[in-house]
């Protein structure tokens, strides 16, 4: 019987996985889909995650930011990093990376799909594979959170859209347009191209979505699409708790506010470090607490953003008031990353 089966080999559950054979644990990675897997995110990965990958031992492939820029139709405001860049790379280039490390390490990684996961009080069994422990690592809308029943309905109906562009980055730092349609982000992945990641409650295309950021159209004058369209979402993931018996989730499958602050990949990281801790303690009761400690401040960063987001009188002053107050903006946006 090994230590720990993880259900999922995106970056929560690669990471998961690296930091238990990192820590003596015999782990194995049960994923359905071929690698590397893409996903529509915004792509950016804040310094303190860009860190812990370096440490954990993953290479990924992207181009440095340095910073996060608010725009809307007529003001601008810049918060630089004090603690070094983030990492600007494709959700395939991450995924190479962690899958690359995986196969260093030889931890194996079955292709197959769980379907059904059974509990007693010493071990859990899914896909065939007999374990003390099982990460659910398996994404926003997990079959396994589902199949426990330990989801607790959505929230709003925010998705997002994702597209490249090939164009040569203008700025070192991640720029954000507001506008009243929502968020989009145009992160610097390479030297020659750009992720755009839309994130709205309006139904439609992503090109008409675009129309509704014209200055970042301006920007990208006659630049054209690298990639196709991916989505996500809805985005909001309400769980009421992280911990059945012997699974523990982590990363999106473990609840989700928004993809406003880009913090998720940090968050799970820094979660999935959390988890190896509870399981080699055999602690597994501890994680709830752990979970919580650790993500708090984003979570709630996040939703009180959101709030405001989503109020009409409110929303259109966001990025003045970050404009009239950069200090603030920049002490927040450094407190996150």
């Amino acid at each position: 019987m090994i230590d720990l089966l993880v259900a999922g080999c995106g970056p929560a559950g690669a990471a998961t996985a690296i930091r238990a054979a990192l820590a003596g644990l015999d782990v194995v990675v049960v994923e359905p889909r071929e690698a590397p897997i893409d996903k529509a995110c915004g792509e950016g990965i804040a310094a303190s995650a860009a860190e812990y990958l370096s440490r954990l031992g993953v290479a990924v492939e992207g181009r440095p930011f340095y910073g996060i820029r608010y725009l809307d139709a007529s003001r601008s405001v810049d918060a630089r990093f004090r603690s070094g860049p983030g990492l600007g790379a494709r959700r395939t280039a991450l995924q190479q990376g962690l899958r690359d490390r995986l196969e260093e390490m030889g931890i194996p990684v079955v292709r197959s799909r769980i379907s059904l996961v059974e509990q007693s009080s010493s071990s859990v069994t899914a896909a065939g594979i007999t374990a003390r422990y099982l990460a659910a690592a398996d994404g926003l809308h997990s079959p396994i959170r589902r199949q426990l029943g330990l989801g607790a309905g959505g929230g709003s109906v925010r998705r997002g859209l994702r597209q490249h562009f090939a164009v040569r980055p203008w700025t070192d730092l991640v720029e954000v347009y507001w506008s009243s349609l929502g968020e989009a982000y145009v992160t610097p992945v390479a030297d020659d191209l750009v992720g755009i990641a839309v994130l709205t409650s309006a139904r439609g295309s992503f090109d008409e979505h675009l129309r509704a950021f014209p200055r970042l159209l301006a920007r990208l004058g006659d630049a054209s699409a690298a990639s196709g369209v991916l989505g996500a979402g809805p985005l909001r993931q309400r769980v009421r708790r992280r911990v059945a018996g012997r699974v523990l989730l982590v990363g999106d499958a473990a609840g989700y506010v928004d993809a406003l602050t880009g913090e998720g990949i940090a968050v799970a990281l820094r979660t999935s470090a959390e988890l190896v801790d509870c399981v080699a303690a055999d602690r597994p009761e501890d994680y709830e607490a752990a979970w919580r400690r650790v993500s708090w401040e984003c979570r709630a960063l996040t939703a009180s953003l959101l709030w405001a987001r989503n109020r009409s009188v409110l929303a259109p002053r966001i990025v003045p008031a970050a404009a009239a107050l950069p200090g603030v903006y920049g002490a927040i946006v450094n407190r996150l990353t």
